[in-house]
């Protein structure tokens, strides 16, 4: 039987910014708690257990260097721990870079944010963009299929 309403999230959102409290302040007001858990609610197929952090570009390149072998800060990186019969999954999004994007991508850091929680959330159910091209194309349709839902335009366009 199909779902009739969006899966149940429960949702840690941090913030680890450490001394840069007026990056910290931009992030805090593009990621209000009940906007970020709409997006990733709206990405979601089951119930999940999602840790969201926004770190600084340190942690972000420490993480990707330890855990990918890419020694770099990335946008965002997910880390899935299940996918069924619930999500469980910590997303880490890297301020800095993210805010570094949406200005080169001349779009609204909320938007941007909102795309890569969306990308995140659908990595940590098993989506993959860089097993097929196949695979990178129904990802993407899917996200943006997920953000026009949400009100956000096609974030490849």
């Amino acid at each position: 039987m199909a779902r009739t309403t969006l899966p149940e999230l429960n949702l840690s959102l941090q913030f680890a910014l450490g001394h840069a409290a007026e990056m910290a302040a931009l992030h805090r007001a593009a990621l209000p708690r009940h906007q970020v858990a709409r997006w990733l609610r709206h990405a979601l197929a089951s119930d999940a257990d999602i840790t969201v952090r926004i770190v600084d570009a340190e942690e972000a390149r420490r993480l990707n260097r330890d855990y990918r072998q890419k020694d770099y800060a990335t946008n965002v990186l997910t880390f899935d721990y299940a996918a069924t019969p619930r999500v469980m999954a910590d997303l880490v999004l890297c301020a800095p870079v993210v805010a570094a994007e949406a200005l080169d991508q001349r779009k609204p850091l909320q938007a941007h944010y909102a795309h890569l929680l969306v990308h995140g959330a659908l990595h940590a159910q098993g989506w993959d963009h860089e097993t097929s091209p196949q695979d990178a194309d129904a990802m993407e349709a899917h996200e943006v299929a997920v953000l026009a839902r949400l009100g956000f335009p096609n974030p490849y366009a």
